[in-house]
């Protein structure tokens, strides 16, 4: 076999990319501000006036409903003196938005209705709360920041058909898990995206799931994916790889022996299981910070049985979860030596080197578009 060419070779991005607060503020205003991202599910808001808060490149945004069960989303800003109107993580608004400083009061679909002690000649339809874009992909919510971004269908491509049977939709949130990762937000992605640290890092992960089987997908403009294979008998990613619920109900022969882990990017890591579909959403805080929410969620018929139990499949995950985190963390230490230099990647990490080009490609892009701005100006 010959030796391939050492310019050739793939190799892992600069430190700057996970370093650098610079390249960290560029990738929230390119990923994070003008993309779609996955900001929760549509069981967190029920019903009209539930809501709940993301914070995202130091904005505030809440999502709730309003009077017409639409899904709505704003800038958690006031139109007045420009307080933050909520400060909880989560609640119910009884009919209205109001901001506890001046008592501005907004209907659920954002309208101002009430400014006390305005100027005459006040229009109350001047100031509305400013919204956010929202939209919802099989029990995802996801929201843009951006002003006119194209349609989230598009952003997903293939996927509402590959996954459509799983009907994320109706599973219902069993547990959710907060962590803090003192790593870049894009490490934990590319961990996400390889199995050759399993056998190593992994050993209950391994006992029921061969890191070496499975097949990736062709790396997409919106995800990189693929499957793996059960072993020893396994059924399922659990503590002992058993089966303690039903199937979910439309998956076929295939699709039951398989687990298939997609990052959509640039936040949601989506774990699909014969039995229960995994999430992890990043929200980055700092380039060395990320925070990391990961939920549990099964079908509504299994959770209503009297001998319902997930703990199995929490605990799994919680272990895993950690491990990947620490190593995460180990890599960020590692990558701000003065002694890191790109490493080159392996014949089978070809995800996450299909998720560095597409940051590289990005930021490309975004420099032809500022060049060709200011070459018109």
């Amino acid at each position: 076999m010959p030796i391939p060419d050492v310019q050739s070779v793939a190799t892992t991005l600069p430190a700057r990319y996970y370093t650098d607060p610079g390249v960290f503020r560029d990738e929230l205003e390119r990923f994070f501000c003008q993309d779609w991202i996955c900001a929760g599910r549509t069981n967190q808001v029920l019903k009209a006036g539930d809501y709940f808060l993301r914070e995202v490149a130091g904005e505030s945004i809440i999502v709730t409903r309003d009077g017409n069960n639409s899904l709505r989303a704003f800038f958690n800003v006031c139109r007045h003196r420009g307080t933050r109107i909520c400060a909880l993580d989560k609640g119910h608004f009884t009919g209205r938005i109001q901001c506890p400083y001046h008592g501005w009061t907004y209907g659920l679909d954002g309208r101002l209705m009430g400014a006390p002690h305005a100027h005459e000649g006040f229009r109350h339809e001047d100031y509305p709360l400013n919204p956010v874009h929202v939209d919802v992909w099989d029990g995802h919510i996801f929201i843009n920041l951006s002003a006119d971004p194209a349609p989230l269908a598009g952003q997903l491509e293939d996927l509402p058909r590959k996954f459509r049977h799983w009907q994320m939709a109706e599973l219902r949130t069993f547990r959710s898990v907060k962590y803090e990762v003192k790593a870049n937000w894009k490490l934990i992605v590319t961990n996400y995206n390889e199995c050759l640290h399993c056998p190593i890092l992994h050993p209950a992960l391994s006992a029921i799931s061969d890191y070496l089987s499975g097949e990736n997908d062709p790396p997409h403009r919106g995800y990189i994916g693929g499957s793996m294979e059960f072993q020893g008998g396994a059924k399922t990613m659990s503590k002992d790889g058993k089966l303690r619920r039903d199937y979910l109900p439309l998956l076929t022969a295939d699709e039951r022996s398989k687990v298939y882990y997609y990052a959509i990017f640039p936040n949601l890591l989506l774990s699909l299981h014969p039995d229960y579909v995994m999430t992890h959403m990043l929200w980055p805080r700092a380039v060395d910070r990320t925070d990391v929410i990961c939920e549990l969620h099964f079908h509504p018929n299994a959770m209503a049985k009297p001998n319902f139990e997930a703990d199995d499949a929490v605990e799994f995950w919680d272990i895993t979860n950690r491990e990947d985190w620490a190593i995460s963390e180990l890599s960020q230490a590692g990558i701000q030596s003065r002694a890191y230099k790109p490493g080159p990647y392996s014949r089978c990490e070809s995800l996450p080197h299909a998720f560095d080009q597409m940051v590289l490609n990005r930021e490309k892009l975004d420099r032809e578009k500022q060049a060709s701005k200011k070459s018109v100006r």
